[in-house]
């Protein structure tokens, strides 16, 4: 890896950070930074979510005082992401790359649809849990944490969107409580697949330390960004560039 690269690398790393901190989605830029610097598709995803581990637990660690009860129902979501996370990355290591590499557009172009409805996911779901009488049981339950877990071993993007979405409903709408409810499980899923990664030998160590420094440096200076740039501003600029490098990776890998 040259020199360009990795000032790619640790620059993706520190605008990720920032946007991770203000409002999400940082593998939108991310992995397409990683796939510039020249890693494969598979290789890219490994890298990108063990980078972006570190700033989960840190942001868990910091606001641990709204972090729930470690009971039997936090405990069983906490283990369906892990147990997600080892189905995923293990789907992940069994996909060959031509076929990873076309879903890579789909893939890209999903974790983009979810930024941009996160409010509307986030409604759907207190008003599916509302239908069914139990708010908190909805929301805890394995069953629905699992498969999104699944999905954030396999690609990781738009993880948090999700997870932000289904942990809030039990939170009756403290979204503190939730946000760093969510960064602590997705932080052990992505711990979790990162094992995977790393024993398997798929995890470029340069590319993905370089990315880890930026986005904790990123992780920093959002936590300032984040008190004066408004929400909806972020979520915009996430979803426009997510698009078009939706369009731009179709293009590669589908034409």
């Amino acid at each position: 890896m040259d020199l360009l690269h990795g000032v790619l690398l640790v620059a993706a790393g520190i605008a990720g950070g920032i946007i991770a901190a203000i409002v999400g989605g940082a593998a939108v830029i991310t992995f397409p930074a990683l796939l510039a610097a020249g890693l494969p598709p598979v290789m890219a995803t490994a890298a990108n979510t063990a980078a972006l581990m570190p700033g989960l637990f840190l942001a868990a660690i910091y606001d641990r005082s709204q972090l729930p009860p470690f009971d039997r129902s936090f405990i069983a979501v906490a283990l369906a992401s892990i147990v997600g996370a080892l189905i995923g990355a293990m789907l992940l290591l069994l996909t060959p790359e031509r076929v990873f590499s076309a879903l890579v557009p789909v893939l890209l172009g999903f974790a983009t649809v979810l930024f941009a409805y996160a409010g509307r996911i986030s409604t759907w779901l207190a008003a599916r849990a509302a239908t069914r009488g139990n708010v908190r049981r909805f929301t805890h339950s394995p069953a629905v944490v699992l498969p999104i877990s699944i999905y954030g071993g396999y690609f990781g993007a738009g993880l948090g969107v999700l997870m932000l979405g289904v942990l809030s409903v039990g939170s009756g709408g403290n979204y503190r409580s939730a946000n760093v409810t969510k960064n602590l499980v997705t932080g052990l899923n992505s711990a979790t697949a990162t094992v995977i990664f790393a024993a398997q030998g798929v995890l470029s160590w340069p590319a993905t330390l370089l990315m880890m420094a930026g986005t904790l440096v990123g992780g920093l200076i959002g936590a300032r960004v984040a008190q004066v740039m408004p929400n909806h501003a972020a979520r915009k600029l996430v979803v426009g560039v997510g698009a078009l490098l939706t369009f731009g990776f179709a293009w590669r890998y589908w034409f």
